[in-house]
């Protein structure tokens, strides 16, 4: 049996079950990294089984295996779970970034820390990494204690602030863009849509290539560190979405309402925290989707009616 060339440069992806997470292992598993996904509900049989907060189990894989880059994706991400389980998303957005950062420091590795736009308050528009944050919800408070922690234990990390995220979703509800979709492709009952706060929805993959580009910048130059900002450039609110949505694949969308008023119930969510991403494009590092190719190429397998798959795939 012929030897199997393994890739030598290694990189370990934490959340690798997740939306995000499962996008960056595939783009650096296909880009000849040698790619290890670490995950823990969903973990077996694909990824290793890795409760973060367990330092001694994170301690062990990082030096067992020896990465070059570690790219952190596992977070509580739902700005309404935070508020009503604030001290168990402080632990793993908080504790366990900044435990990881030092054990990154330990071998050498590269951490990349996911982060996320919702850091500012959204009244000044656009965000560079220079601007001070001030997140107004606890979702965004613990992330941004995260992006000190990490930074605090280790000097050569990177924070990558990303907005909301859509991609090729297990379950419609893994996203809070395709989660829209059943709203759109039931037009029988009139749907509320929030139509205040502007959004700029990014593609999973985009974010995957994103990191890709960056350790790879780095593995070249160790001056590549501290914080960066990505974003897809199409500013939508939930309502634009939904009817670009529709759009894409021939479906009505006059049922959809648009709601202007300020949302009152869940987390408190910046108007529109939308982020500057020059440092990075000055890198020349960036890839972008356009918003109806990729929610199109997400939300497909989840269409009700299959006769519309005719029609909009040729």
């Amino acid at each position: 049996q012929e030897d199997v060339d393994i890739p030598s440069r290694r990189v370990l992806i934490t959340g690798a079950t997740g939306l995000l997470g499962r996008a960056v292992f595939k783009e650096f598993n296909e880009n000849n990294w040698n790619a290890v996904g670490c995950g823990y509900r969903r973990a077996q049989p694909r990824f290793e089984q890795i409760n973060l907060l367990d330092s001694d189990a994170v301690h062990d894989i990082i030096h067992d295996f020896q990465p070059h880059v570690i790219v952190h994706c596992a977070a509580e991400r739902r700005p309404d779970v935070v508020e009503s389980q604030p001290d168990a998303a402080s632990q793993l957005n908080v504790a366990a970034s900044g435990n990881l950062a030092k054990e990154a420091a330990g071998v050498g590795a590269f951490l990349i820390y996911i982060s996320t736009d919702y850091v500012f308050d959204g009244t000044s528009p656009p965000y560079k990494e220079t601007d001070v944050p001030n997140p107004l919800n606890l979702y965004g408070k613990t992330k941004l204690d995260g992006e000190k922690a990490v930074l605090e234990n280790n000097e050569d990390a990177a924070v990558l602030r990303i907005p909301v995220l859509y991609g090729e979703v297990e379950r419609l509800e893994e996203s809070a863009v395709t989660v829209m979709f059943d709203k759109v492709q039931f037009s029988n009952k009139s749907a509320n849509m929030d139509h205040w706060q502007q959004r700029f929805p990014t593609n999973v993959k985009d974010v995957a290539s994103v990191c890709r580009q960056l350790a790879e910048k780095r593995m070249q130059d160790p001056s590549v560190k501290g914080t960066f900002h990505w974003s897809g450039n199409e500013q939508m609110t939930k309502y634009e979405m939904a009817c670009a949505i529709a759009d894409a694949f021939n479906l009505p969308s006059s049922h959809l309402r648009p709601i202007t008023d300020c949302p009152v119930v869940g987390a408190l969510r910046p108007r529109n925290a939308q982020l500057d991403c020059s440092k990075l494009e000055m890198l020349g590092i960036g890839q972008r989707t356009p918003f109806r190719a990729g929610i199109k190429e997400s939300l497909w397998p989840f269409l009700v009616d299959k006769r519309w798959r005719q029609t909009v795939f040729h």
